[in-house]
């Protein structure tokens, strides 16, 4: 049994208040959807997200992207946890405070040692991409936390 994957699952339609992670607390989003290396949430822009243009700051938007890949590689239920060693994010639209934009992960090679991701971020209603990261992960020896 994945407990992992049935703690998300019970997570789904619930804000992140019960997340190991301190960056998905603060990031607050709801799960939207999980599965085996895919996940989704939506999250609302708050003011601490924004840059001085008002618009949601490209460092979040590459956080909600590492953070949310980071917690897809935990869907499999494995013992070790896995470390960013690269991540590409391409930027395409923009989100102010208020707005709600919807994170989707899903894992594209899991391998002994390494696993390559991507995440997309689509404004609420999906009709506009926002951002694109792409992640390469490698497993370390350190255990994960319970969850």
């Amino acid at each position: 049994m994945n407990k992992t994957l049935e703690f998300f699952k019970q997570q789904i339609g619930r804000d992140a208040a019960n997340s190991p992670s301190p960056l998905m607390r603060w990031l607050n989003p709801i799960m939207i959807s999980a599965e085996e290396g895919k996940l989704s949430f939506q999250f609302t822009i708050r003011k601490e997200m924004t840059n001085p243009m008002a618009i949601l700051h490209g460092g979040i938007t590459a956080a909600i992207i590492d953070d949310c890949i980071g917690a897809t590689t935990f869907s499999y239920g494995e013992e070790h946890f896995y470390s960013t060693i690269n991540l590409a994010v391409d930027y395409f639209g923009s989100a102010a405070e208020n707005d709600i934009i919807i994170a989707e992960t899903t894992v594209i090679k899991k391998g002994r040692q390494l696993i390559n991701a991507h995440c997309e971020v689509w404004n609420a209603d999906k009709s506009r991409m926002l951002a694109k990261g792409y992640s390469n992960l490698l497993k370390n020896e350190i255990r994960k936390p319970n969850v």
